[in-house]
């Protein structure tokens, strides 16, 4: 998988057709580390999704509170976008997960205007939950 956003945008703006921008979502989600499915629990599943989504959560040592996420789904592009929330949010500092601005890479990549109202409303679910477990972490 690869290691940072960064990889992920620029990935993205070299390919020029949505079929292959697709096709790259979905191979995102096949480099996805196999997601235990002691986890698959209701604590957490993320509602608001139409295809099945857990995102797992720890908070790492350290004084800045770094947050690692793990997650699935049953669908292959929702997966896809797991792996691209969890490249852009893992292993960050709380404070900068919470202020992360999520639309704003979604609009880079331009899934804001490529994905269905129902996909866009379980990623803007599963940031929320992202958010805010980051946001207890700090409290």
């Amino acid at each position: 998988m690869p290691s940072d956003i960064d990889t992920i945008i620029d990935d993205f703006e070299f390919l020029d057709e949505w079929e292959d921008k697709y096709r790259y979502v979905i191979e995102l989600g096949k480099s996805l580390p196999a997601f235990d499915d002691a986890a698959r629990t209701a604590q957490n599943k993320v509602n608001g999704c139409v295809s099945q989504v857990w995102l797992d959560s720890s908070v790492l040592d350290g004084s800045d509170k770094k947050i690692h996420f793990e997650g699935d789904s049953d669908a292959h592009i929702v997966r896809g976008l797991v792996a691209i929330m969890i490249a852009a949010m893992s292993d960050r500092p709380a404070a900068e997960i919470v202020g992360y601005d999520a639309e704003a890479l979604l609009a880079k990549l331009g899934l804001d205007s490529h994905l269905t109202p129902q996909r866009s409303n379980g990623l803007r679910a599963m940031v929320a939950r992202m958010k805010s477990v980051a946001g207890e972490a700090i409290s």
